[in-house]
């Protein structure tokens, strides 16, 4: 048998097509283009990955918050938006006698939510964190999937620190995108310093772009990156970590950025040890970017089978035969309340040879037959191809379990 061309390959793993197949998200005329629904299985993905992130923010001095998804045209009037972004903007909508608009970022809601509250130089770097919605007024020749889409879930987060903090906040940020490439089982295909091009897309403001760019230059020591001019965001430069798909098209997924502008647009400061009023610094930073962009890259860099943790289902339990039944009931109700994901499929599914293929993704799939049954065995297939045959329910469960927790790659590590 040939082996699948590139390009095949490309159209087998294409997110859009195993999204569909797999039952993960799809669309609908009369939502619109460019608003994808999750299906059950795409939301466990969904959730779980969100769940990760917030526990690796905490974890690293995060604080959440929760923040609306519309704002007054003055918010962004005042944060740069609408005289640098509006074209990617949707119109503002009438409610009363003033104009609101669907927010195209969180930034100005976390500058007002610090600014809400007086701060001491004690307090920082204060790190807020959010995942949120907001809405692009996307062209629909460029929507596709959940790579483009209007409504975005975004992974986002604001570090409000001093000027000699900025530096090792930013690289702590870099740090903990790694970390996250790492237990996704995605890479970086390069790091890039997004500058600022020609025209009125950038803020003019030729010292900011400076500092900012300097203290940029100095996260990046030691780290392999190209300068591009253009891809700035409109307040300040940004590394971009850049990913590739399957098409060999290049994106980016994170970002982290060192902000002066916002922070003065919204008149910030904290109290400093000599009693006066400072500015503060503000560090933009995503560690998956989009909800939705981050698993469609899963999706085709997994090609479906996601890492054990993050797979829809963890464990099939499949009976031979009626009379297994409920040996098999009790192996999922075990499962589940050592919090793995497990389901049952019995005869009434096909032929156990059907059953089995129809789990080729599931990384755990446990047989239970009249011998396995009688000794609370199950033989066990992994979805890498190995076998380790009939082994006691415990033990494969601890196993799984084990690998879960750990988010390890190793799917019959010892427990």
């Amino acid at each position: 048998m040939r082996s699948p061309s590139r390009r095949e390959e490309t159209v087998m793993n294409d997110h859009r097509r195993l999204g569909r197949e797999l039952d993960l998200f799809d669309t609908d005329p009369l939502m619109g283009a460019g608003l994808p629904y999750w299906l059950p299985d795409g939301a466990v993905v969904r959730h779980t990955l969100e769940e990760y992130v917030r526990e690796a923010e905490r974890g690293a001095g995060y604080r959440h918050v929760y923040s609306p998804v519309l704002g007054k045209r003055e918010l962004y009037e005042i944060s740069g938006h609408w005289d640098h972004y509006s074209e990617d903007m949707f119109p503002p909508m009438k409610l009363g006698g003033e104009e609101v608009v669907l927010r195209p970022s969180l930034c100005p809601h976390h500058a007002l939510i610090y600014r809400s509250r007086s701060h001491s130089y004690r307090e920082l770097p204060l790190r807020m964190a959010e995942l949120g919605g907001m809405y692009r007024s996307e062209l629909s020749g460029v929507l596709g999937g959940l790579t483009r889409v209007r409504s975005i879930q975004l992974n986002d987060a604001h570090i409000f620190c001093t000027l000699d903090q900025a530096v090792e906040e930013a690289r702590a940020a870099l740090a903990l995108i790694r970390r996250a490439y790492a237990d996704l089982g995605i890479r970086a295909a390069r790091y890039r310093l997004s500058l600022p091009g020609e025209g009125a897309k950038y803020v003019a403001d030729p010292e900011l772009w400076r500092r900012a760019t300097a203290l940029l230059e100095q996260v990046l020591d030691g780290v392999e990156y190209e300068a591009v001019e253009g891809e700035a965001a409109f307040y300040g430069p940004k590394i971009d970590v850049q990913i590739v798909d399957r098409a060999g098209r290049e994106s980016t997924l994170s970002t982290v950025q060192i902000d002066f502008h916002q922070p003065e647009r919204f008149d910030l400061h904290y109290i400093g040890p000599d009693g006066a009023k400072h500015r503060p610094v503000m560090v933009h930073r995503s560690i998956i970017g989009s909800v939705e962009r981050a698993v469609a890259h899963l999706i085709e860099e997994h090609g479906g089978a996601f890492p054990a943790w993050l797979a829809p289902v963890q464990l099939v339990v499949l009976p031979v035969a009626e009379e297994q039944y409920a040996p098999a009931e009790k192996a999922v109700r075990r499962a589940l309340d050592l919090g793995l994901r497990a389901e049952l499929a019995g005869p009434e599914h096909g032929t156990l040879g059907a059953r089995v293929r129809a789990a080729r993704l599931v990384p755990y799939v446990a047989v239970v037959g009249a011998r396995e049954a009688d000794a609370e065995l199950a033989a066990v297939r992994l979805r890498d191809g190995r076998r380790p045959g009939a082994v006691p329910v415990d033990e494969l469960l601890a196993r799984a379990a084990a690998a879960v927790r750990t988010r390890g790659a190793d799917l019959w590590a010892a427990a």
